[in-house]
């Protein structure tokens, strides 16, 4: 977009926004009060502030105001809706206790059951879409049973983290492959498949290192875990297939999501645990929830205000003339070819979730903005873009203490080792993460390689995902 504003300062009263969203994200991530809604006023204030450095006043807010209403956003914000109650529906469906089955039933122990830990991880967040509610569902469940089945305490726990990660990699009702997809106008078939082969191996090395790394633990019955197995919760993941299917098949996201929503809600009944009233019913006073559905949106109206404050603060770095700025410098210095265009928008993105604790947001800042004037200038396909994004996003971010889901996951590792009087890993462990650490190779390795990479598109996939 050509440059409409003009900032007092130059470049320096342009990047003014930018440095009070970062430093106030940074402040409170490293005080660990970092999450989506303390983050709102970092936005606010950086629009507020950005305010009294531009010299057309009017201007400014209408930048604002066309990054609100970005036709992007808005395909983000109604898929995290329906995504939201997604999510309250599989947990409410049981989905927990029926991994929990899944992984028991078998009579796994040690590393074995490290692996089936991970895999019932990564299932969960598939399912669910949130890495975060990931951790805080299973591990109260997984990771007191790991311990008394002989699994290794911080590789049992790393397990958890990594199918979170996984499933925040790959999910169609995640919030980064929803933000990485439209973010780029790519389509969420493309993005599924295309993504697959580079989430898989990721996860493949993982299980190995969880096989090799995963036992060596004291072997103790538990009747109290072994009691809260269930099989029916297991089907819930008909519903996970359904989101699949739909998206693969070339349904809008959004249509493939209500699919999702009624077939959880069908499969929850039916298996006995959930009722219609639980999912919506009039409650019995004012202020009271009305169900399920109405606690789904509610899990995702702060990251969505959040969002659409990014939007209003990255449009208006973007026609101040600060994105194209930092575009040109990095195409005189780095970026000569579709390698070095590939690896700079790992690099960038990278860059941009370490000091923000959501990763999300951190592909909202870079992704309409950065990456994707760059793929399209080497023609690199929108799912090829989407995929390196929300990929290198996944990586390191998942690894530091002070990001959310870290955060989130030590948390219910503490509060389950001191329930059961066990012990619990240093939090440090995060920074094995050995499915973080493998997506980077693999990542690397199809920049530098070329492998999974794929040209053209642009025009076609945009159309299609409007």
């Amino acid at each position: 977009m050509e440059k409409r504003l003009e900032m007092h300062g130059g470049i320096l009263g342009g990047l003014v926004p930018l440095f009070v969203l970062v430093g106030g994200l940074v402040w409170l991530s490293v005080a660990e009060r970092g999450g989506t809604k303390p983050f709102w006023a970092c936005a606010w204030i950086a629009i507020v502030v950005g305010l009294f450095f531009a010299r057309n006043k009017s201007e400014y807010c209408k930048a604002a105001m066309r990054g609100i209403g970005d036709r992007t956003g808005i395909v983000i914000v109604t898929a995290w809706l329906f995504a939201g109650v997604f999510g309250k529906l599989m947990v409410a469906g049981g989905l927990v206790d029926g991994l929990l089955w899944m992984g028991m039933v078998t009579g796994a122990q040690e590393s074995v059951f490290t692996v089936m830990v991970f895999v019932a991880a990564m299932l969960f967040a598939l399912g669910t879409g949130t890495s975060t509610g990931t951790c805080i569902a299973l591990t109260p469940v997984l990771y007191p049973a790991g311990h008394f089945l002989g699994a290794d305490p911080a590789m049992l726990g790393l397990a958890i983290l990594s199918g979170a990660a996984f499933g925040d990699n790959l999910a169609p009702v995640s919030d980064t492959t929803i933000v990485s997809a439209y973010t780029q106008g790519a389509t969420m078939k493309d993005v599924v498949r295309s993504r697959f082969p580079l989430a898989i191996t990721a996860a493949g090395i993982a299980a190995v290192v969880f096989l090799i790394f995963g036992g060596g633990g004291e072997l103790r019955p538990l009747p109290e875990i072994q009691a809260r197995m269930d099989p029916t919760g297991a089907f819930m993941l008909l519903a996970l297939v359904v989101v699949v299917a739909a998206a693969l098949s070339g349904r809008h996201i959004i249509e493939s999501l209500i699919y999702g929503n009624v077939a959880a809600a069908v499969v929850g009944v039916l298996t006995g645990h959930t009722t219609l009233a639980s999912i919506f019913s009039i409650p019995a006073k004012r202020g009271v929830s009305t169900g399920i559905i109405e606690d789904g949106i509610n899990g995702v109206v702060g990251a969505i205000i959040f969002a659409i404050l990014i939007l209003a603060v990255t449009q208006i770095l973007v026609e101040s003339g600060i994105m194209k700025r930092i575009l040109t410098a990095a195409e005189k210095a780095i970026i000569g070819s579709v390698r070095q265009a590939e690896l700079f928008i790992v690099g960038v993105t990278i860059l941009a979730s370490i000091p923000i604790s959501a990763n999300a947001p951190a592909e909202l800042l870079v992704g309409p903005s950065l990456v994707r004037p760059v793929g399209e200038k080497f023609d690199l396909a929108p799912a090829r873009r989407a995929n390196l994004m929300d990929c290198a996003v996944c990586t390191v971010f998942f690894t530091l203490p002070w990001h959310i889901v870290v955060a989130a996951w030590y948390a219910a590792l503490v509060t389950a080792a001191e329930a059961y009087g066990i012990a619990a890993p240093p939090i440090s462990a995060a920074l094995y993460n050995p499915y973080s650490w493998a997506l980077l190779a693999v990542l690397l390795f199809s920049a530098v390689t070329g492998w999974n990479r794929r040209f053209g598109g642009n025009d076609q996939a945009l159309a299609e995902a409007a």
